[in-house]
């Protein structure tokens, strides 16, 4: 894993990535606490766009985008296990020039499995802070928070519509019952569908030969990452997978490239 760039100062908690080809930029945003924007960087870590977006930053956790450069932010950070407001908000590819955009859709969802806000702690299994869009479904990842979690991570799929949806439960998929190193971060897809990946502070699961959307049922390539920083962005560019963390008081802020070849 190489350092490409440190983010400028502007950006300070880079909290996902997603590489655009139409405009040949990597976008990304910050999470809770942070204003509704969207940054837009070049392969040298130039800032070349800032897009304020008309709605409130919730939780914004993850990017994605679709075949026509529209972005899509997942507003589903739920570290309490207590929201029943996840949304994600299409951003149209034509506002992405302009310094203020719209949400021109929204895709709401729930957990059918969750009976509960908050549910019992050993039972905060619907955090969320990882997805990707692939044949017109949202496929979101859980981030385990439960007591004396062996780090499952459930994977769901929305359909992107707008409207209100009952997210389906596809599988479950066990990183690791230390939180620091396995709780899921991001996830990404490449642009064939071949090859799927998620991201946790210091590893990366690479999942290969699946059957459509049954990812788990791949061949699994874990690959540690030596680092510990707060890792919290990945997305693919061609055979690369592109990493980047939150900046602290000593590490991260940086973007990382990884060649699978």
């Amino acid at each position: 894993m190489d350092v490409i760039f440190e983010f400028p100062k502007e950006i300070k908690e880079a909290s996902a990535l997603q590489y655009v080809p139409e405009t040949d930029l990597f976008w990304t945003l910050e999470d809770s606490g942070n204003d509704p924007v969207l940054f837009a960087l070049d392969k040298k870590g130039k800032l070349q766009q800032t897009v304020h977006i008309h709605k409130s930053n919730h939780d914004w956790e993850a990017l994605t985008s679709d075949g026509e450069g529209n972005l899509y932010i997942g507003d589903f950070g739920n570290n309490d296990n207590d929201r029943k407001d996840l949304a994600i908000y299409k951003i149209n590819a034509a506002d992405l020039s302009s310094n203020e955009a719209g949400v021109s859709a929204e895709i709401n969802f729930y957990f059918p499995e969750q009976k509960d806000f908050p549910p019992k702690k050993s039972m905060r299994i619907f955090d969320a802070e990882a997805f990707f869009l692939y044949n017109n479904n949202f496929y979101i990842f859980t981030k385990n928070r439960s007591t004396d979690s062996d780090g499952t991570t459930q994977l769901y799929s929305v359909p992107n519509i707008a409207g209100n949806h009952a997210a389906k439960l596809l599988g479950s998929f066990k990183t690791g019952r230390e939180f620091r190193k396995s709780a899921v971060t991001d996830a990404a897809i490449n642009a064939d569908g071949t090859r799927m990946a998620l991201l946790s502070n210091q590893k990366i699961w690479l999942f290969e030969n699946f059957k459509n959307d049954a990812y788990f049922n791949g061949k699994v390539t874990e690959i540690s990452l030596n680092d510990n920083s707060q890792k919290e962005g990945l997305c693919f560019k061609e055979n690369d997978l592109f990493i980047c963390d939150e900046k602290d008081k000593h590490t991260g802020g940086k973007m990382y490239q990884l060649n699978l070849k």
